[in-house]
C-alpha cells in the first residue's frame, strides 16, 4: 500500500495493488489453504517403530507394585494398581491400524481362528478409514487409543497430549459409535520399564477415565525378522497369560498374518484362550469378586456406546482430515501436471530454439535481397519526457539506406512532450498532435499519417543501436512475413527488479520467440520493436481497441490471415523496465490480462480451417498451456518444497528442488549464449525463485479474476526515469491538441464487421479531460515475446 497527495485540497489518498473485497478473499483463501496444509502435515507426521530404542530414566517415582505389576494398569480415581490375564489367556494387542491393506487380512485370521484381539487405533488412520474401523468392532473386536499420530507423548506439551487422545476417542465415535477406556501410548513396552516421566503420563491418562495397557510379550514383528522368529518372540514361556504386542500398519505386515495363522492354532492346541484386553480383564475382576470378603469391582464395559456429542466432534474432525488428504492429493496431482508441462516446455524450446539458432548462424543465411523501401516508424507517446529525446534521436539516426520517417504521435500529453521533440528539430521527424484516445488510437493515427509502406511500432521509451532498422526490415525480403519481432533489451538492468526481468527477457520472451517462429505461431510482436506490411496490417482492419494488449492482438490476427511473423534477433531494442515491484506488478498485471482477452477474441479459431484454424489449433493450446495455465499453477512447487522441507525428508526435497533449479540454470544459460549475453547476472536466478516468481503469481490470479469479472483497464505509461539524460528545457507551454482526424485504415460510415479477425478498429476521439493518474492503472502493451513470460519452476 502506498500513500500520496494530490495537491493541497485533497488529504492523503491510499492505492491498493487489490481491492479490498479481493484482497479479503484472497487473505481467506490463503488462511484455509494454510490451514488445511498444516492439518494434513500434522495428520501425516511420520514416526519410526514402537519400540524404537529409548532410554528408561529414574525409576524411584514409580510404585514397585507397577513396575513389577500386570501390562493392564489402572491410574484412575486415584488408585494406583495393575491386572494381568487370567491364566492361559492370551490378548492379542495390534498398533499403528488401522490399514486397508493389512488390518482387513489381519481380522479375517482372528475370524476364521474364533479369536479376537484388541485394535490401539491411530486416529487419523481412523478418519480415513472409518468402515474398516467398524468392521474392527463388528466383528467382536475392541478399539483402544493410540493416539491421533503417533507421538512421543515424553516430548510434546500436556495440551497436546489431551489432543492427541480426545481427538482419537471422538474419532473412534464417528467412525463406530463406540467409546474406548482403553489407551496405549506410542513407544512405550513393558512394565518394567515405565520411569518417573512415563509414570506422570500414565497418571495424566487415569484422570481421563483411561486405562494404559503396555505388554508383557513383544513379538518384534516390526523389525519383520521373520514367521518363525514372531511366533517364538509372543510364545509365552510355560503356561503364563500374556498381552502380546503386534502391528497391523506401519509397514509390510505379511509377516505378522502368516505368524498369526501358525501361532493362534499353535496356543489353542496347549489349551489357551485369546480374548480382547477388557474380556480377559473382566475375567480377571470376576475372579477376584469370587475371593472371600473381596469388595465386589464392576465389570468394565468393552465398546461402550459414544456420547452423542463426541460423534458430531468426530464428524468435524473427521471430515478435517478427509478434506486435507483431499487437497494434498490435488496439489499432488497439480504438481504432476505442472512437472510434465514443464519438461515439456523445456524440451520443446532446447529442441526447436536451438534449431532456430542453428539455422540464423548458418553461413551465407539471409532472408533474401536487401531490403531498401523506405520506413515509417511510428511512436506513440504518452508523457514521455523523460525518454522521448533519447528514443527519437537513436530511431532517426539509424543507418538505414532506404530512408527512414519518424512519426511521434502525441496522445494528448501534459508535461510537453511533443515541444521537445519538435524542439530537437530533426529532418525527418514530424510530430502529430492527437486528443487523448489510447495507445490503439495513437498507432492507427500515425499509420494514417505514414508515407511508406513498411512500418515499424517503437514505444516512447525505448532506444533502438544504430542497425536496428536495418535489420528488422530484411525479413521483409519474404513476400510471407507480414510482422517481425524485434530483440527487445533491459536498459536499466544494475537495479534488483530490473536485472529479474533481464533474465526473464532473455530466458522467456526471446527463447520463446524462437520456438514460436518455429512452429509458426507467434502470438506477440511487442510494442517496444515490431515491423509491419501495410498491406498486412490493411487486412486485418488495423490496430484493435478491444483488448488491452493491442500488439497480441494485431499479431494473432495477421496469423489468423495466413502472414508469417518471425522473429529477427539482430534488431535490439533497450527499453526501461520498471524499478521497483509496485510498477512491475502494474505492468505485468495489464499485460497478463490483455494475453487473455486477445486469446478470447480469437477463441473462433479453433474451429476454423487453413492459417487461422492451424493457429488456433497450434497457437492458442500452446500459448494458454504454456503461458497461462502453467504459470498459474507452477506455485504448487514452492508449496511442495515448503512442506517438503518442514515436514518431509530434508534430503529428498532439496535434492528434488536442486534438480529442478539446476534445469532451469541449464536453459537460462543456454539462452543467455544464444542471446549473446554474459552468464554474471544469472547468479540472481536463485533468488528469483523465491522473491520475483511469487509476484508473477499474484499477477496471473488477478489477471484471470478480473477477465472472469469483466474489469475492465485503460492504457497509460509507468514512471519512467530515461535510460539517457535528457535535455534541460525552460518551463514548456501547455499543448494544444489537435482536432479529430479519422483513423487508418477510415472507419468514416463503416460499420463493425464482426467476422473480422481483428474486429473493433480504435478511432480517433474528441478532446477529453485529463486521464486518472498513472498510478491507478498497470502499464500498456503485452509481453515483448507474447505470452505471460517465462515459468520458473525450480
Amino acid at each position: 500500500m502506498i500513500t500520496r497527495t494530490r495537491g493541497k485540497a485533497r488529504g492523503p489518498v491510499r492505492r491498493r495493488l487489490l481491492p479490498k473485497p479481493r484482497v479479503a478473499l484472497a487473505t481467506l483463501l490463503l488462511a484455509v489453504f494454510v490451514g488445511v496444509l498444516v492439518v494434513q502435515a500434522y495428520i501425516n507426521a511420520e514416526f519410526t517403530s514402537d519400540h524404537a530404542e529409548t532410554e528408561v530414566g529414574d525409576q524411584d517415582g514409580v510404585p514397585l507394585a507397577i513396575r513389577g505389576g500386570g501390562p493392564v494398569i489402572n491410574t484412575t480415581g486415584g488408585q494406583e494398581s495393575s491386572s494381568r490375564m487370567p491364566d492361559h489367556t492370551i490378548a492379542l494387542t495390534f498398533d499403528d491400524g488401522p490399514d486397508p491393506t493389512w488390518t482387513p487380512q489381519i481380522l479375517d485370521v482372528l475370524r476364521e481362528n474364533d479369536a479376537h484381539g484388541t485394535f490401539f487405533v491411530i486416529g487419523s488412520e481412523v478418519a480415513r478409514n472409518p468402515e474398516l474401523t467398524r468392521r474392527i468392532t463388528g466383528g467382536g473386536n475392541e478399539l483402544g487409543l493410540h493416539t491421533f499420530t503417533h507421538p512421543n507423548m515424553q516430548r510434546i506439551a500436556p495440551w497436546r497430549r489431551t489432543l492427541e487422545l480426545s481427538q482419537t476417542q471422538v474419532a473412534i465415535a464417528r467412525a463406530t459409535g463406540v467409546h474406548t477406556n482403553l489407551a496405549r501410548f506410542p513407544y512405550s513396552s513393558k512394565a518394567n520399564a515405565i520411569d518417573d516421566v512415563n509414570w506422570e503420563l500414565v497418571k495424566e491418562a487415569g484422570k481421563r477415565g483411561l486405562l494404559v495397557v503396555v505388554n508383557d510379550m513383544d513379538s518384534e514383528d516390526w523389525q519383520r525378522p521373520g514367521v518363525r522368529q514372531i511366533v517364538r518372540n509372543a510364545t509365552p514361556p510355560g503356561d503364563t497369560s500374556a498381552v502380546i504386542l503386534f502391528h497391523d500398519a506401519g509397514g509390510d505386515r505379511s509377516q505378522t498374518v502368516q505368524a498369526l495363522r501358525e501361532f493362534i492354532p499353535r496356543m489353542k492346541a496347549r489349551g489357551y484362550r485369546f480374548t480382547t484386553v477388557t474380556e480377559g480383564l473382566n475375567q480377571s475382576i470376576a475372579q477376584r469378586n469370587k475371593a472371600k470378603g473381596a469388595t465386589p469391582v464392576p465389570a468394565l464395559a468393552e465398546n461402550p456406546a459414544a456420547p452423542r456429542s463426541d460423534e458430531w466432534r468426530g464428524a468435524a474432525v473427521i471430515g478435517t482430515v478427509r478434506a486435507a488428504d483431499g487437497l494434498l492429493w490435488v496439489i499432488a496431482g497439480l504438481f504432476l501436471v505442472v512437472g510434465l508441462l514443464t519438461i515439456g516446455r523445456t524440451g520443446l524450446l532446447l529442441l526447436l530454439a536451438t534449431r532456430h539458432a542453428r539455422q540464423r548462424r548458418k553461413p551465407g543465411w539471409s532472408w533474401g535481397p536487401e531490403v531498401t523501401d523506405p520506413v515509417s516508424v511510428i511512436v506513440p507517446a504518452y508523457n514521455e519526457k523523460e525518454g522521448i529525446e533519447a528514443a527519437v534521436r537513436s530511431l532517426a539516426g539509424g543507418d538505414y539506406p532506404g530512408g527512414i520517417e519518424v512519426v511521434v504521435v502525441d496522445d494528448g500529453s501534459t508535461d510537453g512532450t511533443a515541444a521537445l521533440v519538435e524542439r530537437m528539430a530533426l529532418p525527418n521527424v514530424r510530430v502529430v498532435r492527437v486528443p487523448n484516445g489510447g495507445k490503439s488510437n495513437a498507432l492507427n493515427t500515425g499509420i494514417a499519417l505514414a508515407k511508406h509502406d513498411l512500418i515499424v511500432t517503437v514505444d516512447g521509451d525505448t532506444v533502438f543501436e544504430k542497425d536496428s532498422i536495418r535489420m528488422l526490415v530484411q525479413a521483409f525480403a519474404d513476400p510471407g512475413v507480414g510482422a517481425v519481432a524485434g530483440n527487445v533489451k533491459v536498459g536499466n538492468r544494475e537495479k534488483m527488479v530490473a536485472a529479474w526481468q533481464h533474465i526473464e527477457y532473455v530466458i522467456g520472451f526471446n527463447l520463446d520467440r524462437r520456438l514460436y517462429e518455429v512452429l509458426d505461431c507467434m502470438p506477440t510482436v511487442p510494442g517496444a520493436i515490431g515491423g509491419f506490411r501495410r498491406e498486412a496490417l490493411a487486412a486485418v482492419g488495423g490496430i484493435s481497441d478491444e483488448t488491452l494488449a493491442e500488439d497480441t492482438d494485431v499479431t494473432m490476427a495477421l496469423c489468423r490471415a495466413g502472414w508469417r511473423v518471425v522473429y529477427e534477433e539482430r534488431a535490439k531494442a533497450w527499453t526501461e523496465a520498471p524499478a521497483t515491484l509496485e510498477q512491475l506488478y502494474r505492468q505485468r498485471y495489464r499485460w497478463s490480462y490483455g494475453t487473455m482477452q486477445a486469446m478470447w477474441k480469437h477463441r473462433r479459431a479453433l474451429f476454423d480451417k487453413g492459417p487461422s484454424g492451424r493457429f488456433g489449433r497450434v497457437g492458442l493450446p500452446f500459448l494458454a498451456l504454456f503461458g497461462v495455465a502453467l504459470p498459474m499453477l507452477a506455485p504448487v512447487v514452492d508449496v511442495m518444497l515448503v512442506y517438503g522441507l518442514v515436514f518431509w525428508e530434508l534430503n529428498e526435497t532439496l535434492t528434488a528442488w536442486l534438480g529442478m533449479l539446476a534445469l532451469q540454470l541449464f536453459t537460462a544459460a543456454v539462452a543467455f549464449r544464444f542471446d549473446r549475453e554474459s552468464m554474471r547476472p544469472l547468479w540472481r536466478l536463485p533468488l528469483q525463485q523465491f522473491a520475483y516468481r511469487q509476484l508473477m503469481y499474484l499477477v496471473l490470479m488477478q489477471s484471470a479474476t478480473t477477465a472472469l469479472t469483466g474489469g475492465r483497464l485503460r492504457w497509460h505509461k509507468l514512471h519512467r526515469a530515461g535510460l539517457t539524460p535528457r535535455t534541460t528545457l525552460p518551463e514548456l507551454p501547455q499543448q494544444v491538441v489537435a482536432p479529430v482526424v479519422d483513423t487508418w485504415p477510415s472507419t468514416l460510415d463503416q460499420a463493425k464487421v464482426p467476422s473480422h479477425p481483428a474486429s473493433g478498429r480504435a478511432v480517433a476521439r474528441p478532446p477529453m479531460q485529463s486521464r486518472p493518474d498513472p498510478e491507478d492503472l498497470p502499464s500498456a502493451g503485452s509481453p515483448p515475446g507474447g505470452g505471460t513470460g517465462p515459468v520458473y519452476t525450480g
